[in-house]
């Protein structure tokens, strides 16, 4: 019996070998892949630190512009404002020479029969007195032969 015995255990022994053997396989094959895992990995983290570098290089580009952008665009919000301001005055000075020149023309026209007895009639813009000022002025210089 004892021998029985001994080979018995011998051969417990000896499937648990065989099953450690294959469990080491096994375990061999999975630290192959995680290896292969490790190494693209670093490749992946290789091509974010490229990228990640990249961007910030385009980020402080950017900066650069928006700055000059921005120097630019005050600059030329400073000029627009100051023609604005140049362009008000003149508009008023414009408005000024109209409305003396519409004051000259009223004064140099006769005054006709039919009008002074006529109810006043509907006020002209200025543009338009002035117009109508400047063709009666002509239609007489024409008529006392000084135009041309």
């Amino acid at each position: 019996m004892n021998h029985s015995f001994g080979i018995a255990i011998e051969s417990l022994v000896a499937v648990l070998l065989m099953l450690t053997i294959a469990y080491c396989m096994v375990l061999n094959k999975r630290l192959q892949r995680l290896k292969a895992d490790e190494h693209s990995l670093k490749a992946v983290i290789a091509e974010l630190i490229t990228a990640t570098e990249i961007a910030e290089r385009a980020i402080g580009g950017l900066k650069l512009t928006v700055r000059d952008v921005n120097e630019n665009l005050g600059n030329q919000l400073t000029a627009a404002t100051q023609m604005s301001a140049q362009l008000k005055n003149q508009l008023a000075e414009g408005d000024g020479v109209i409305r003396r020149l519409t004051k000259i023309a009223l004064a140099a026209r006769p005054p006709s029969a039919p009008e002074a007895a006529a109810p006043a009639a509907p006020k002209m813009s200025p543009a338009k007195a002035v117009a109508a000022a400047a063709e009666a002025f002509s239609e007489r210089r024409r008529a006392s032969g000084l135009a041309a």
